[in-house]
């Protein structure tokens, strides 16, 4: 099995060439992007005038203006543009069209004028994240919008803004943040998830959302209305029979599909005949297991037994008769074959480390892969340190016992495992807890099965490859996995702990900052005011030097250089000196890394698989 590969340019190359299928790629136009830019809007105090020179020719030569983010700092394609808090005037400059790479776009702070354009999915079809808050945008809010699918963060805010929100924004899967307060809006709100952050505030019209008045029609104030209503009814009436039966059909629809698949375990109930199939264990402790105990233990996979979700795959919670209680995920569909899987899971069945969530056994069955894991009674981090009444409860020492542990866990894999495993997908929420708060880290080892990503460059920057905020800067240039890169995202696990903040939308931030927690903690930094980050409940006399040189540990893991960071044997040993005192470890306990520093040569393609 080879788990890690150099990447050489061809690669690159290859990647570039299939993308190009899906979008269209060529450093001209996005040079002509930018010039029909600064040619079009106002540019009173001179932001683009003095920064945005053409004449240089060199390449990559408009990476290096003010605002302008490219994909690779040597090549000329335009990744994000941030020209915010410029003064710029004018209306929403539809040349942004040629930047055909683009996936971040923010005008906020501005003096832009004019409607949004009503084709502006054409105009950005790739973007992730859209902000045109504290503007002068006037009109409607375009329905295409709903047609930006790639979209994580919606910002609207501070404009003259009219008429009701598109209701089709609900079906935007990937949008975590929106925001159109200060506005004039009216009219019933979308239907968001509740993973949506969203702030209607300041729309007096709105209706029929959390802290929102109930949508009820106006009653006719004149003969004259009623009469003109009927009019229009009459004129309308075909229409609205046909809209009444669509409404009945789709609902029927619905129902029947919902009635075929209640349990929404369909697939688990297809597996009819390969019920017999014997799951594969590891370990000899837990008793012989087919298919059909896997069924029984999970209520056959039903959805009131889903525990947790992810790119890679569903977890369910199985209790089997004797009363143990066991996980059991279900891999999103995987590029391997099945003998090449076989070899996988005998490689990922003999990682065993304290720190690191076992693979018990797994399980084939037609097309599907069941991996069986011991049940973590903590769930995972991420939810202990945000939970849904928005209170955490863990103390310092929990905290710090945690960081330490997973630390160990992760400089593990990255120096001591046979082979050695970049994780590549690190977040609070496969950082595992059992009944004593001991971390493991989940998931390892799994990237690395899942199929090929589409061929969309943005699908990078809509967490393919980590959960958004996590994800180490120079992967979007390099499309290769580093040990260096899960330092990073480490890094924003770290923050996490030691702030209580979420890494892409910080509580404690103004309302005027748009970027997430390691660009909050940067500010902070520079500012000289990185003591402010710390979580207030965390802050006593005794362990106040222990926060602060945790926080200077974590920052020192999202330096935004690679190079620069260090590495996870060294932040195990750094985050092990704080917690001295409280005996967390001894010393048999030390890590001693095995590869003299190789473990940073490693690589790993994160976008295709030869």
């Amino acid at each position: 099995m080879v788990l890690y590969s150099r990447i050489f340019s061809y690669h690159v190359v290859s990647f570039l060439l299939l993308v190009s299928c899906g979008m269209n790629y060529g450093t001209d136009t996005d040079i002509f992007c930018l010039k029909t830019i600064k040619d079009t809007l106002e540019d009173p105090n001179n932001y683009l005038k003095f920064s945005w020179d053409f004449n240089n020719k060199t390449e990559g030569f408009i990476c290096r203006f003010i605002g302008v983010e490219c994909w690779h700092p040597d090549e000329n394609k335009v990744l994000n543009l941030k020209l915010s808090n410029m003064g710029l005037k004018g209306q929403f400059p539809r040349a942004i069209q040629n930047c055909s790479s683009l996936t971040g776009l923010d005008l906020s702070i501005n003096k832009l004028s004019g409607t949004i354009p009503g084709d502006i999915s054409t105009l950005v079809p790739y973007v992730t994240s859209l902000d045109l808050s504290s503007n002068e945008f006037s009109g409607a809010i375009p329905v295409t919008l709903s047609n930006c699918t790639f979209l994580n963060s919606l910002r609207l805010d501070q404009n003259r803004l009219t008429g009701q929100i598109p209701l089709q924004f609900g079906i935007l899967s990937r949008l975590k943040t929106f925001s159109v307060s200060n506005n004039l809006l009216t009219g019933q709100v979308p239907s968001f998830s509740s993973a949506v952050s969203v702030n209607y505030a300041n729309n007096q019209g709105l209706c029929g959302g959390n802290g929102l008045g109930s949508c009820q029609a106006k009653n006719s104030k004149s003969n004259m209305a009623v009469i003109a209503g009927a009019a229009a009814g009459g004129v309308t009436l075909a229409a609205l029979g046909l809209a009444v039966g669509m409404f009945f059909f789709v609902r029927r629809v619905s129902f029947k599909k919902k009635e075929e698949d209640p349990e929404g375990n369909k697939w688990a109930r297809s597996l009819k005949g390969t019920k017999q199939i014997k799951v594969s264990m590891f370990e000899k402790s837990i008793s012989k297991m087919k298919l059909i105990d896997l069924m029984k233990a999970t209520n056959n996979f039903s959805n009131t037994n889903i525990i947790g979700s992810g790119r890679t795959g569903t977890v369910y919670k199985a209790v089997l008769g004797d009363g143990t209680t066991l996980m059991v995920k279900r891999l999103q569909e995987s590029q391997y074959t099945e003998k090449e899987f076989m070899s996988e899971m005998g490689t990922l069945g003999t990682v065993k480390h304290r720190n690191l969530v076992p693979l018990l056994g797994f399980c084939m069955a037609k097309k599907e892969r069941l991996l069986v894991y011991k049940n973590m009674p903590n769930g995972n981090l991420h939810d202990q340190l945000h939970p849904a009444d928005g209170v955490s409860t863990l103390d310092w020492t929990t905290r710090l016992k945690i960081a330490i542990g997973a630390a160990k866990g992760l400089a593990w894999l990255h120096h001591s495992c046979n082979p050695r495993i970049i994780h590549r997908n690190i977040s609070s929420k496969c950082i595992l807890l059992d009944a004593e708060f001991e971390p493991k880290i989940s998931d390892f080892g799994l990237a690395r099965l899942m199929n090929p990503i589409d061929t969309h460059l943005s699908t990078f920057v809509n967490g393919e490859f980590g959960d958004l905020g996590y994800v180490a800067p120079e992967y979007t240039r390099t499309l290769v996995a580093t040990p260096k890169g899960d330092v990073y995202s480490f890094g924003t696990v770290l923050l996490e702990l030691v702030t209580g903040e979420r890494p892409t939308n910080v509580a404690k931030a103004p309302e005027t900052f748009k970027g997430n927690l390691v660009e909050w903690i940067t500010e902070l930094t520079n500012n000289g005011k990185l003591h402010d980050a710390i979580d207030e409940s965390l802050v006593s006399k005794d362990v106040d030097s222990e926060l602060f040189q945790f926080l200077k540990i974590a920052c020192n893991c999202v330096l935004p250089t690679p190079k620069e960071r260090p590495t996870m044997f060294e932040v195990y040993q750094f985050l092990r000196a704080i917690g001295a005192r409280y005996n967390f470890t001894t010393d048999d306990e030390i890590l001693v890394p095995t590869d003299n520093g190789d473990a940073d040569n490693m690589e790993e393609l994160i976008v295709a698989r030869e």
